[in-house]
């Protein structure tokens, strides 16, 4: 592999394989090179117990024939010859498969320019150079499984890992697109038990992020770590009933995630969302807003265009509780009649709507003042199996947290079920004002009210 940053060498192999999926007869092509590269460790009781570092550069060429289409892919270290001979197999496997009259390459006009491209990725600030060592990994494992270690009640570890990794990609289309982006990542976590015997409990912490100087300290993720493992010992058991339901920001994503999934183009267009009807209708409460950003600096998801190398821009899925869009790609937003936004995702030969940077905002109350007005409710910090049915909107899942008494949080309870529909359960949530930026979907503190509960 050549260097980590230099991407000019798959570059080039991506327009080769466009250029030679066009000499063999394609109307239309695209190829999408990604490079990745890797280093993990972990550590359990102050030994190491992995050390892993992977490279790879794989390369995926979609060809369209006379309203059909065909996707191969390779490793990028393949011969020009190579490449030609693969985009002859391409071409002559989409003769041979069924018309799909909504697969296309993205209309030129949405395409971004390459001009602007330089100074967007500038901004975005996706990549630190810094490559750590195995010391600087090992030290940063060790020191926060230590520190959770040294928390009062945690018994025994159950593992802390710490890692870093360079992701990106290469886009080139036979309509003039040549593209290219890359994002490093860190990060490190913990594992650790409280307790003994069949009263064992678990818990965890990590941080994650783009540039090595945003990372958290080990001490801090080892700390809550271990205070989160303890404060689940003893779990007591919830009678069933209906309960005001607090989410923890790190599950309150969940919901945001159902959501999401909820108003994919492609879900839309199979009529299996419960959100299939409710384009440009009240779904949250006013002055609810999510929000997808991937021109965000720094962030998990950003990147400055698509799959399909449409230019990226900020969109709000839910302004003022009311829906307005899709997510789409521009394949489902053919099949639906509109034109895309800009949301298609790949990892391989073939788009695929998506996400990238998902926020449900601020609300105004604090998570003090939401839990101060519960008489009896319960705070959720896990969940437990898949229990959402996307077609209905019907979810039931396990849960464990702790009561909410009288306005403060109480013991901790286990095995227990949350139940509801999404449509009622989104009309009656309350966003807290803790959001904190750090993940590529963002919640803050969440509050539903009158959820049925499952208990003894």
């Amino acid at each position: 592999m050549s260097s980590l940053f230099d991407q000019s060498q798959i570059l080039e192999r991506a327009e080769s394989l466009v250029a030679a999926a066009t000499k063999a007869g394609a109307d239309a092509a695209d190829a999408i090179a990604a490079r990745s590269a890797s280093t993990s460790l972990t550590f359990r009781e102050g030994k190491m117990e992995e050390n892993e570092h992977s490279e790879n550069d794989s390369i995926a060429l979609r060809v369209f024939v006379d309203g059909c289409k065909a996707s191969i892919s390779t490793n990028a270290t393949a011969s020009k010859d190579e490449l030609a001979k693969l985009a002859e197999r391409a071409v002559e496997m989409a003769k041979l498969s069924p018309p799909d009259p909504y697969a296309r390459l993205a209309d030129p006009k949405e395409l971004m320019a390459t001009d602007e491209m330089q100074a967007l990725k500038d901004k975005l600030d996706l990549v630190d150079d810094f490559l750590p060592d195995h010391a600087f990994l090992k030290t940063l494992a060790q020191e926060t499984e230590e520190a959770a270690l040294a928390v009062d009640g945690v018994s025994k570890s159950g593992g802390a890992s710490a890692g870093h990794g360079i992701g990106g990609m290469v886009l080139a289309t036979s309509h003039g697109f040549v593209g290219s982006y890359l994002s490093s990542q860190f990060s490190f976590s913990t594992t650790v038990i409280a307790g003994d015997g069949t009263a064992m409990e678990r818990d965890y912490d990590y941080s994650a992020c783009l540039h090595h100087q945003d990372l958290k300290t080990a001490a801090s993720v080892g700390q809550k770590a271990g205070e989160r493992a303890v404060a689940r010992l003893n779990p007591a058991k919830v009678e069933t009933g209906t309960y005001d339901i607090v989410y923890d920001p790190r599950i309150a994503t969940s919901l945001i995630g159902h959501f999401i999934g909820a108003i994919n183009g492609a879900a839309i267009a199979r009529q299996t969302s419960f959100l299939k009807d409710k384009l440009g209708q009240q779904i949250f409460a006013k002055g609810i807003t999510i929000s997808d950003d991937p021109l965000r600096p720094r962030g998990m998801g950003s990147h400055p265009f698509d799959g399909e190398g449409v230019g990226s821009t900020k969109i709000n899925w839910i302004e003022d509780g009311f829906l307005t869009q899709w997510v789409l790609d521009s394949a489902t937003a053919a099949e639906l009649g509109l034109q895309t936004n800009g949301r298609a995702a790949r990892a391989g030969a073939n788009p695929r709507p998506g996400s990238t940077n998902l926020t449900l905002e601020a609300g105004e109350t604090s998570p003090q003042e939401l839990i101060c007005n519960i008489k009896d409710g319960i705070y959720l910090t896990d969940l437990i199996g898949q229990g959402v049915n996307g077609v209905t909107g019907d979810y039931s899942r396990g849960a464990s947290g702790f009561r909410i008494r009288n306005g403060e949080i109480a013991e901790a309870v286990s095995e227990f079920t949350i139940a509801g529909n999404l449509h009622d359960m989104f009309a009656r949530l309350i966003p807290a004002s803790d959001l904190v930026l750090e993940k590529s979907t963002n919640a803050p503190t969440c509050l539903i009210e009158a959820m049925t509960v499952a208990g003894r």
